[in-house]
């Protein structure tokens, strides 16, 4: 064998490992785990990467969802947030509010995924699961809302605190829903307390 392609041999096996390590550490970076579930609810930067799991209720895949949904066998709640009419905007003023598709058949219960809820609120989100469930906590429950979402991580877990035993919790929402070319349809939300 020549010097020369001696050279070539090695430079070639130091470049092969190089990127062997390489593509070994930028897959981890990129696929970094997912943080670790909280003893309490998330008070802050609810759109960001959610925990894997939430202790005491299933997390359930889209696929799995869907079967759920074309069996009607759970009742699904939205707890996407909806920014209210502005306070002192005059009467004359038309506010419009944005528009919401999501799992058709849905409760929506806006705001009561927050990691800190006013009294009235949680009083919102409670009459609004006993009128979903008529008064079961046995009723299967599924919430979601966006990918990377943890309001509904901290609406399920709070239905958990109420005492519903088959909490159900979708992380990949509306998001992974309509990525698999799942329906969705217009959804006005319960009337909140101030309204």
């Amino acid at each position: 064998m020549t010097l020369l392609s001696e050279a070539l041999r090695t430079s070639a096996c130091t470049g092969l490992s190089a990127l062997i390590i390489f593509a070994s550490f930028g897959s981890r970076a990129l696929s970094a785990d997912p943080p670790i579930e909280p003893e309490g609810y998330r008070l802050s930067d609810y759109r960001s990467p959610v925990p894997a799991t939430l202790n005491g209720a299933r997390v359930l895949t889209t696929p799995q969802v869907f079967a759920l949904w074309t069996k009607s066998a759970a009742i699904f709640i939205d707890v996407l947030p909806q920014a209210p009419r502005p306070r002192g905007l005059p009467a004359q003023v038309i506010w419009r509010d944005k528009l919401r598709e999501d799992i058709p058949g849905s409760v929506w219960l806006p705001d009561t995924g927050y990691g800190e809820l006013h009294p009235s609120m949680q009083a919102y989100f409670a009459d609004g699961l006993r009128r979903a469930t008529h008064g079961d906590t046995s009723t299967a429950l599924v919430f979601y809302c966006l990918a990377d979402c943890w309001q509904s991580w901290n609406a399920a877990k709070r239905a958990l605190s109420l005492g519903y035993t088959s909490v159900i919790w979708y992380p990949d929402g509306t998001t992974g829903w309509e990525a698999e070319g799942h329906p969705l349809e217009e959804r006005d939300p319960q009337p909140r307390p101030s309204e």
